[in-house]
């Protein structure tokens, strides 16, 4: 994605301002930036400021972005009847990120997903890393990449509204090498897409695996259970996992179980037969099917919400999609309305490579090297009929 003139912005991207610099700025670049908010949305525990971006574009939609863990806090897509409604879990102030909820819309990284006892070996060395979720690592440590504060620059798009987040994680940061320097580029754009690119450089080998957490709810946050939601997913295989979530190692078909969503099928039709450890639930990479000749992105997975008729598209350069179905959602947190978010009230779908493949050679490789360049693009496409 071509991307210039990074700007910084005062509390609102004011028309006014823009007009005594619109001699020099191409109509399409002030209109872009005129639809761009930016405003306060309190500081961390540290005393750190965060920002939050709310991007619109002419139809209505709207996502709204905070530097803190560069999170997606809302994303306001219209329904079959015109009606708009937020559907992903967050809240409208910082205090609960700041407690601590399940990675509601953050950026993951360094490693999204797990690795086994918090390990790995990369050029004869070995890195200990927290094992923050049962005996494994999990989405980047006790301080990810979704609980620091992020720089943000407004960027221009040809094709919408873009801010672009970035971040720079020492040499050591959560056990792992190498300093890295990451962006991701939120453009929402005319088309009802909202496109996430990502870069990453590093000074030494490490291991780089960047995904969104966002937790969708195609009838709208609060709007109960997503067992109804009919979903495809494009592929033909996942990676079975033992009792703590690794993988084996194998790649297993997922035809004519209950994994299998080549075939559309509701969310919560064969839900209480996924095997494995309590809660009852898909928390599963699927392999995805390699992009069609001459193209770089595939269809990863398409999910429709009947009542709503809200249709949503996820495409990505990625080999794997984690599919999550809220398992662990257990009426502890409440949305910003008051009503507790229950088991199955929202959907993940993280595009990704393989979990704890920096300990699998043979699958995709999580390695970015000194003097290459990490990119990865997702995009989440929106309709409603």
């Amino acid at each position: 994605m071509k991307q210039t003139n990074a700007i910084s912005t005062s509390v609102f991207l004011a028309v006014t301002m823009l007009a005594a610099s619109a001699h020099a700025q191409a109509p399409s670049a002030a209109r872009a930036r005129a639809a761009i908010q930016k405003a306060s949305f309190g500081k961390t525990r540290e005393g750190a400021g965060v920002d939050i971006y709310t991007l619109t574009n002419k139809n209505g939609m709207t996502a709204r972005v905070m530097t803190y863990g560069a999170t997606l806090t809302d994303l306001i897509v219209p329904d079959k009847t015109g009606t708009p409604g937020n559907i992903v879990l967050g809240f409208d102030k910082i205090e609960p990120y700041l407690a601590g909820v399940p990675y509601f819309g953050s950026t993951i990284g360094r490693v999204g997903n797990r690795i086994a006892k918090g390990a790995f070996s990369l050029n004869g060395q070995t890195y200990t890393l927290a094992t923050n979720n049962g005996p494994n690592h999990l989405h980047g440590g006790i301080k990810g990449f979704d609980k620091v504060v992020w720089k943000a620059d407004v960027v221009l798009a040809k094709d919408g509204q873009a801010v672009k987040f970035s971040y720079h994680s020492p040499d050591g940061e959560e056990g792992y090498p190498g300093n890295l320097d990451v962006t991701v580029t939120y453009t929402l754009t005319d088309a009802n897409e909202l496109r996430l690119d990502y870069t990453a450089t590093t000074d030494k080998t490490t291991p780089v695996n960047l995904t969104n957490h966002s937790y969708f709810n195609l009838a709208g946050d609060g709007s109960g259970n997503i067992l109804g939601h009919v979903l495809m997913i494009a592929a033909d295989q996942i990676t079975p996992v033992d009792d703590s979530l690794i993988p084996t190692g194998e790649l297993e078909p997922v035809k004519g179980t209950v994994f299998d969503f080549t075939t559309p099928a509701a969310i919560g039709a064969r839900i209480d037969k996924v095997p494995g450890p309590a809660p009852v639930g898909y928390d599963h990479n699927y392999v995805l099917r390699a992009a069609p000749a001459g193209q770089t992105m595939t269809l990863a997975a398409r999910v429709i919400e009947p009542k709503s008729g809200r249709t949503m598209e996820v495409r990505t350069v990625e080999p794997g999609l984690q599919f999550y179905s809220g398992n662990f959602l257990d009426g502890t947190i409440r949305n910003r309305k008051g009503v507790p978010y229950q088991k199955h009230d929202a959907f993940c779908l993280e595009t990704q490579h393989f979990p704890d493949s920096v300990n699998r050679p043979h699958f995709p490789s999580t390695v970015l090297e000194p003097g290459k360049t990490y990119r990865t693009t997702t995009v989440y496409a929106f309709s409603a009929k």
